[in-house]
């Protein structure tokens, strides 16, 4: 596809979005069983269930584009991925393997907040003000779970690891 404008561009970036979001849906699980913590395993089922609305929202979104809703291969969140997996076959302590999954975590956050800032940035120019608010407030749930991620991480986390 032929990028000569920045609703071109903007789409470019959903279909990458909407294929992080469908890998994020397959690394939950395995993040969910390489958990000890309770608190940790609930805040990445909690997300999981986020994510699955996330893909309807940006299915809703293609479909007011006039787009099919179709990922392209996000590169980036595959490596975020991979480290992630590769992190969990370590033997670790579980305060420590907690303490791994919740910056790998984070790392899965920090992309989703570039992207959807972004293409929020995009919706705004464009003058798309329904995109702009579905897009907007996946941005804002992303936010929160990082946020939420930081605080069980410096509540509870942090310390077991650190002894």
């Amino acid at each position: 596809m032929k990028l000569n404008n920045l609703k071109d561009l903007m789409i470019h970036e959903l279909k990458d979005i909407y294929n992080a979001e469908h890998q994020i849906t397959k690394a939950l699980p395995k993040m969910m069983k390489a958990t000890s913590s309770d608190k940790l395993k609930k805040a990445f089922e909690d997300h999981l269930n986020v994510t699955d609305k996330q893909i309807e929202r940006l299915e809703k979104v293609f479909d007011m584009l006039g787009e099919k809703a179709k990922g392209e291969k996000c590169k980036a969140m595959e490596g975020i991925i991979k480290e992630a997996e590769s992190m969990m076959s370590e033997k670790a302590e579980d305060s420590v393997m907690d303490a791994a999954l919740i910056a790998s975590a984070q790392r899965v956050e920090h992309y989703e907040i570039a992207a959807y800032g972004t293409i929020c940035t995009y919706a705004k120019q464009l003058g798309l003000n329904d995109v702009l608010n579905l897009l907007h407030k996946t941005l804002e749930e992303e936010k929160k779970t990082d946020e939420m991620l930081t605080k069980i991480a410096e509540s509870s986390i942090n310390i077991k690891a650190e002894r």
